[in-house]
C-alpha cells in the first residue's frame, strides 16, 4: 500500500475521513463527487473537480471527462479500463496511449518505493515475528508479491510459512521459504493473484473459496495486508471444516455474509 494520505469530506451529513490509497476511482457529476473505495463502499460528497484533484494527488489519471482512476487500481487497458477488483470503466479512446504511459510511470514509482525498512530480512526474523502462528492448526503464509515490467502481479514469494502450510502444500517448509509459487507449482492458477494484489495494494481483507488444482484441494483463503508489498494468507482445506449453527441468529449471519460477498464481487 502507499504511504497513508487521508482525505476528509462530508457524506450523508457526516464527516468522513478515508485513506486516499483505498480509493479506486472517482466519478464527477458537476459539483458532486462519487468516490468508490476498495471493499465496495461508495461515498457521495459536494466537491468540485478543481477541489478534489489536488487532494487525490498525482497517482490518479483523468481517463475521461468526470472520471479519475487510481493507477494502482488498473489491471490493464483494453477496450475498457480493467480494474483489479473486476470492474471495468470506459475511457476516451484518443487518450489511450497517454493513459497507459501515465499508468506505467506512476505504478513503477509506487512499487519501487516499497520499503524494506520494517520488513524482516531473514527467514529466522520472519519466524520470530510470526512465532505465534507456529503451533496454529491452520496454514498461514506471509507472501511478497512479484511484479512484472508492466507492474502487474505475476507471482509471489513465500517469506514465512508455518508447519500447517507445509502440510497443506505437501512441500517441506525449507523448500517453500524463499521460493516463488510458480517455481514450485508449474500448473500455477493465476486466479489467486488478483485478490492478493488487492490486499497488498489497497489493504483489503478478502476471502476466497475455490479449487486449487496445484494441490487438488478445495480451499478457503483469507488474505490481508502485512508489510508493504506483502500480504498474509490463512488457508483452510474445506474438507476439514464443518459449519455449526449455534443460535437463531446464525441464519441471519449467513444471509448477511452472502449478501455482502455478492455485493463485493459484483
Amino acid at each position: 500500500m502507499e504511504e497513508e494520505k487521508n482525505i476528509t469530506f462530508m457524506s450523508r451529513w457526516k464527516n468522513v475521513t478515508i485513506d486516499v490509497g483505498t480509493i479506486l476511482y472517482v466519478l464527477m457529476d458537476r459539483n458532486t463527487a462519487e468516490i468508490h473505495v476498495a471493499g465496495g463502499e461508495v461515498y457521495k460528497t459536494r466537491k468540485t473537480y478543481v477541489e478534489l484533484e489536488p487532494e487525490l494527488g498525482e497517482n490518479f489519471i483523468n481517463v475521461r471527462r468526470g472520471c479519475m482512476v487510481s493507477v494502482m487500481a488498473i489491471h490493464d487497458v483494453t477496450k475498457k479500463i480493467n480494474l483489479i477488483n473486476g470492474e471495468t470503466l470506459p475511457y476516451t479512446a484518443r487518450k489511450k496511449k497517454d493513459i497507459i504511459k501515465q499508468m506505467y510511470s506512476q505504478q513503477r514509482k509506487i512499487i519501487d518505493s516499497f520499503t524494506k525498512q520494517d520488513t524482516p530480512s531473514t527467514p529466522e526474523e520472519y519466524r520470530e515475528y510470526y512465532s505465534g502462528f507456529e503451533r496454529m492448526p491452520f496454514a498461514f503464509a506471509d507472501i511478497e508479491m512479484v511484479f512484472d515490467e508492466g507492474r502487474h502481479a505475476v507471482d509471489w514469494i513465500f517469506r514465512y510459512g508455518n508447519p500447517a502450510l507445509s502440510e497443506l502444500e505437501m512441500i517441506p517448509i525449507e523448500q517453500l521459504i524463499g521460493s516463488t509459487f510458480g517455481s514450485l507449482f508449474k500448473n500455477m492458477d493465476s486466479k489467486w493473484l488478483r485478490s492478493y494484489e488487492r490486499a497488498t495494494l489497497f489493504g483489503e481483507k478478502l476471502e476466497m473459496i475455490d479449487y486449487s488444482p496445484e494441490i487438488d484441494k478445495y480451499l478457503k483463503v483469507i488474505c490481508f495486508p502485512t508489510f508493504r508489498g506483502h500480504c498474509g494468507c490463512i488457508l483452510f482445506d474445506l474438507s476439514d471444516i464443518r459449519f455449526t449453527r449455534n443460535s437463531t441468529e446464525a441464519g441471519n449471519a449467513l444471509m448477511y455474509y452472502f449478501k455482502n460477498s455478492l455485493h463485493t464481487n459484483s
